[in-house]
Formats: structure tokens, sequence, C-alpha cells
């Protein structure tokens, strides 16, 4: 098998939703090289986002079932690729690289695929999370919120995890691969938040540590005191994670702090605004938005409505209580889809 069956990897990766982009150097296919050995390659290669049985993509790849079946389920146990039982037989479909197989990988990364991700960050300028519809949207700290405003379900934080019948935590894939390249962050590490609808379904994990539902709450709290910023997936319904994220280590975050990526984020819905007979212009908001959002330089903090991304991080950070979020206007940011699944299909036509 040769580089070949990896560049073909590739192209399909750039197909899907999420997207791979390529580059001058190619160094998105040495980084599937490190993770994808070449016969499961030469499978990934001929799969697709929807799911199919063993049969079908032996077909194309030109292996026997039994041995293409073999590879699969061992891509299935290293949750490199998506599975489901069909109507006779287990079938495969192609994950993603962001959010997808990237983040499966924590138990196997290492310095050297932590340089190779690094590298092809920079020379795509943050071009993982694609272009058109964002991958990520940002879910507001609930106590910032002007308590007269209804919020939606899908808004809270605290209401995806309630929701669920099991929780777990693991490490953040992006302060894992920035602390072995030597540039740590510094916030907590074992905050990314997993939840299930079947009891007891994080119980057995290798890599998610199963928690309480209280636990999972005081780490939403502890996330909010550390500064860090909720995020999940930009969709309405069967949200399955929180991501606490920061400017310095997040590979979404980073792409908006380090190349102005506006896109790569979807806003909440919210925006802070300012009392000004309450604001002494003290500034302790403005160390809290990683977003460059706020301005104290006159005599009452002034908020950039392009920058803010409706976090809430720097309303409970302002001793004069001169801060609170509110809703933006109507059309000022769309309304998430309703599935991961109507998700794809807007990504797509964008």
């Amino acid at each position: 098998m040769t580089a070949g069956t990896y560049k073909k990897m590739a192209g399909k990766l750039d197909t899907m939703p999420h997207s791979y982009p390529a580059t001058e150097s190619g160094i998105e296919i040495r980084l599937l090289e490190k993770i994808f050995t070449p016969e499961e390659a030469l499978l990934g290669a001929e799969m697709f986002y929807t799911k199919e049985p063993a049969s079908a993509i032996a077909a194309r790849a030109n292996v026997t079932e039994k041995e293409a079946r073999r590879t699969l389920k061992n891509m299935v146990r290293k949750k490199m690729i998506l599975f489901s039982k069909g109507e006779s037989a287990l079938v495969f479909g192609l994950m993603p690289f962001v959010v997808g197989f990237y983040e499966e990988l924590l138990p196997r990364m290492n310095e050297e695929i932590a340089e190779l991700f690094e590298q092809y960050f920079q020379e795509t300028q943050g071009g993982i999370t694609g272009k058109g519809l964002s991958v990520h949207r940002v879910i507001p700290i609930q106590e910032s919120i002007d308590f007269e405003i209804e919020v939606h379900p899908y808004e809270k934080a605290s209401n995806l995890i309630e929701n669920a019948q099991a929780w777990g935590v693991r490490d953040c894939i992006c302060r894992v691969q920035k602390a072995l390249i030597g540039d740590p962050c510094g916030h907590p590490v074992e905050n990314c938040l997993v939840f299930a609808p079947v009891e007891g379904y994080f119980e057995n994990s290798e890599v998610d540590r199963s928690i309480t539902k209280d636990e999972a709450l005081q780490i939403l709290r502890d996330s909010e005191e550390a500064g860090l910023v909720h995020t999940t997936g930009n969709y309405q319904n069967r949200n399955s994670y929180i991501c606490n994220c920061c400017t310095c280590s997040c590979g979404i975050l980073r792409a908006v702090a380090e190349f102005n990526n506006s896109a790569a984020i979807a806003k909440s819905d919210f925006l802070v605004v300012v009392d000004d007979g309450l604001c002494v212009a003290c500034g302790d908001c403005v160390e809290h938005c990683q977003f460059d959002a706020l301005n104290v330089d006159g005599v009452v903090c002034e908020v950039d409505p392009r920058n803010c991304v409706g976090c809430g991080l720097c309303v409970p950070a302002c001793p004069e209580e001169a801060l609170v979020l509110h809703r933006r206007e109507v059309g000022e940011v769309s309304l998430p889809p309703a599935t991961l699944k109507n998700w794809g299909v807007e990504r797509s036509h964008n």
C-alpha cells in the first residue's frame, strides 16, 4: 500500500461536512499515517459517513469480507469509525476528524502526533474547523443571563446534564496536545464532560471516568471559576458532551484568537450589556474576556458586539454587578439546527 491510500482517505474526509483540508506540505497525510494502519486506511478510503455493511466496503477496497470485518471491528474498538447494528449485521461509517476520531486519540496521543497536529493546525490557520456553519457553539453561563429572559433548553449547560442518565469526564485532548509540544496553558485538564441516555454507560470506559450528575454540575461550576467557556455541538438536540474551552489550547477557540476566524464557533444568542450607572471602569471584566470584546479606555466599560460570543464569563467578574447578558436582536444569531444530521445537511450547503 502506498501514500496514495492515505491521500485518498484524506480526500474522503474532506468531503464530509466537518472537512479535512489539504495542505501544500501534505502534513495531513503524515498525520493519518500515524493514526491509521495501512489496512485501516485502505478501508477508510472507501468508506462514507453513511453507514453500510462490511461486504460493501470490502468490495470497493478489493479485500475479502472476512478481512474487512476484522479490520473494521478493530477500528471500532479504537473508536476510529462509526458503527451501529443493521438489519442483519453491523454497519460501519467514516468518522470525521474534528469533532470525531481526533478526540478519541486520547489514549494514543503522544509527542509525535501532537507535533503533527500543531503543524497541521498552523498550516491550515485553524482550518480544521472548516467553513460555513460552525462546528461548535457557545453555551452562556446561566447565572449571567438577565433573570427576566426565557432561556431555551439547549441554551442551558445544566439542562444537558440534568436530562442525561450517565455522566463521565475525560482529559481535554487540546490541553494534552499543547502540553506534549511544551506549551501547557495551566487550565484544568480533566474537565471535558460527556453524558449519555443509558445508565452506567461510562462505567467500563478506558477513557472516560464515570461520575455522578452532581459531580458533573460541579465541574461546570469549577470551569466557570477557572474562566473557561462552555461549548458543545452546534445543534439543539441529542448533544452528548460539553467542552470547557480556552483560547490558549482549544483548537476551535484558537482559530478565533490566533487567526481571527469568527466563523469557527457559533456565538450564543446573548450579548453582554453594561449598566453605565453601576460601572466604575475597574477593568476586572476585561481580564476575564478571552475575545477582546471589552474595553475600559473611557469612564465606563464598552462592549464590541462583533467580538462578544455571549459566554458570560465577564458577568460574575464584575464587583459592581454592572454586567448582564441580554438576548441579541432577532436575526443577529442563527438558530442552531435541530440535530447533528440537520447540521450536516446545512453545512454541506454552505
